[in-house]
């Protein structure tokens, strides 16, 4: 997830503080990792030296005084260009997952054993989101629905993997 570009999309839409900004992103984007405001503020900044927004004015709030944060025409123009382009089908072809394992059968230690743990964590992790999409809106469904679909090639990839194990074990002892 891309903070810096997600909060120029929601700027897109109208220009807003960074309290709503937060409130934004942790209800559509940020639900399981809330974006801490530190780093709305950090990343809001760095959007404004960059030309990428304008700031208003401080005005008085309920609490402490807000700034109102506007996108500039650059910022509009890299939203767009980011909303068009796809993201990258494999990001992450060496995952924690194969260094784990990888280095567990360098070391000597039982990769199954860590395999099996991995399963049990995302089989619990799964059960969690199959209780989501039964009790949440359209939005938590789509969300719940994108982890359980990763999690699944995750599993895939975990049996496939300690079929693999015996000529995994051998290759990282050969080299």
């Amino acid at each position: 997830m891309s903070v810096p570009l997600t909060l120029l999309g929601l700027l897109d839409r109208e220009p807003s503080h960074g309290y709503d900004l937060k409130r934004d992103y942790d209800a559509f984007f940020g639900r399981d990792k809330p974006l801490p405001y530190g780093q709305v503020y950090a990343t809001l900044g760095r959007l404004a030296r960059d030309g990428k927004v304008t700031v208003g004015a401080m005005e008085p709030g309920e609490g402490p005084d807000r700034k109102q944060y506007t996108i500039t025409e650059t910022g509009r123009s890299e939203v767009e260009v980011w909303l068009t382009e796809p993201a990258p089908a494999e990001p992450h072809l060496q995952s924690v997952f194969f260094a784990k394992v990888v280095l567990a059968l360098m070391l000597g230690r039982d990769a199954n054993r860590y395999l099996d743990a991995q399963r049990g964590a995302h089989l619990a992790r799964m059960r969690e989101l199959t209780e989501l999409r039964r009790s949440g809106g359209t939005l938590d469904v789509l969300m719940a629905d994108y982890g359980l679909f990763h999690l699944e090639a995750d599993l895939r990839w975990i049996d496939t993997t300690e079929a693999r194990l015996g000529a995994l074990r051998e290759m990282v002892h050969l080299s």
